[in-house]
């Protein structure tokens, strides 16, 4: 299966468990892969016989923005949920890394795969 990589796509969104994190939009980084079969894309050259990575990520950017998980880890599934709406993307591997999470840690992040 081929992939197509979206990476460090940020995000400013309610997410967290603490009072504060619930009044306070914070910075989500996310990074995706998507797992498809783009040969014959690469064969026609024709927007058609791909996924479109532009429009993908303008809605997952949509819906995180709008969103107010308490886990990061809910974030990452209805990520991962969106992406298989798509015909082409067979798996997804979901990357939520929510920096500054914990003290003294750079950030912590949750990874999935999730298959159609």
């Amino acid at each position: 299966m081929d992939r197509i990589r979206i990476s460090d796509l940020l995000v400013r969104c309610i997410l967290g468990i603490n009072e504060d994190e619930r009044r306070e939009k914070q910075d989500v980084v996310i990074n995706l892969v998507l797992h498809a079969d783009i040969h014959q894309a690469g064969k026609s050259d024709n927007m058609r016989d791909t996924v479109d990575y532009r429009a993908l990520k303008k809605r997952v950017l949509a819906m995180a923005e709008r969103s107010q998980y308490f886990l990061v880890e809910a974030l990452a599934e209805a990520i991962a949920e969106l992406c298989l709406e798509h015909q082409a993307v067979r798996q997804v591997d979901v990357c939520v890394e929510k920096p500054n999470a914990l003290r003294f840690a750079r950030s912590v992040a949750v990874e999935i795969t999730r298959k159609r």
